[in-house]
């Protein structure tokens, strides 16, 4: 292996001088023209992380073909890959606002002691979901994202005489491991968001749960009991969150722990 380590590293060496970094500047806006500010940019290659200022200007180093990743909350998040030639001009984002017109309808009851019960009670209608389905909008299949290189589909080509230049790339550059490690974060976050939209912050509170702590008790939650992550995915709140009970008892145990070291 680490010879085929080796072989792969001179095929590629050569390309290497292509991959040089250049600064990207450019403006991002919203669908109206108007500057955006505090908009994260983020180079997947390299993790560099920068942000937009009052102007809706940015600046930041990248490579040929690394993608670069526009993200603000409440905007739907847009990326960019720069060409091999690079931006001959600054570059100009438009981010495109994510609709929040459709509110959401609290159920305000008490608890009633019943698991099953109280769970169901605790969903927050998504409206935003009704109406999708009443005018038939389609639903988006997977997720539109790069998939990351794998070691076997690289050695693989090379074993029967050719090479996959951009997959050596990710590889030996680590941008296949970052893209891993990113994708990993982004699924975690958008399940603990999938149940925070969902569910009420007073059906934690009642339990005990400081209200800065809930996303951190869900994230818990999924590493102690995956079944819950399980559920979420399948889009069931309600076997969610009664598994999700399950764990609050450790939970409090620990927080009560803490408090005492403190």
């Amino acid at each position: 292996m680490a010879q085929w380590k080796k072989i792969i590293f001179f095929l590629v060496f050569p390309f290497m001088n292509v991959f040089a970094q250049q600064t990207v500047t450019g403006r991002i806006v919203d669908d109206s023209g108007e500057n955006l500010s505090s908009v994260v940019i983020i180079n997947m290659s390299t993790d560099q992380k920068v942000s937009s200022d009052f102007m809706g200007m940015f600046s930041i180093e990248a490579s040929p073909n690394d993608e670069l990743r526009f993200v603000k909350a409440y905007f739907s998040r847009v990326s960019a890959r720069v060409p091999a030639g690079g931006f001959n001009a600054q570059l100009m984002v438009t981010l495109i606002p994510i609709p929040t017109d459709v509110g959401e309808v609290k159920i305000v009851k008490k608890p009633t002691g019943d698991l099953e019960t109280d769970s169901r009670l605790a969903g927050k209608v998504d409206k935003g979901e009704i109406v999708q389905q009443a005018v038939g909008l389609p639903q988006p299949v997977g997720k539109m994202r790069e998939k990351p290189a794998e070691v076997k589909q690289v050695l693989l080509p090379i074993l029967l005489g050719s090479l996959d230049v951009q997959g050596a790339y990710d590889l030996i550059s680590g941008k296949a491991r970052r893209q891993k490690r990113q994708y990993r974060y982004d699924d975690l976050q958008e399940h603990i968001m999938w149940v925070r939209n969902r569910v009420d912050n007073e059906y934690f509170t009642q339990a005990g749960i400081p209200e800065e702590r809930i996303s951190e008790f869900i994230q818990y939650s999924f590493e102690a009991k995956p079944q819950v992550r399980t559920y979420v995915k399948a889009k069931n709140l309600s076997g969610a969150l009664l598994r999700m009970e399950e764990t609050m008892p450790v939970y409090l145990e620990r927080l009560k722990q803490q408090k005492k070291q403190e």
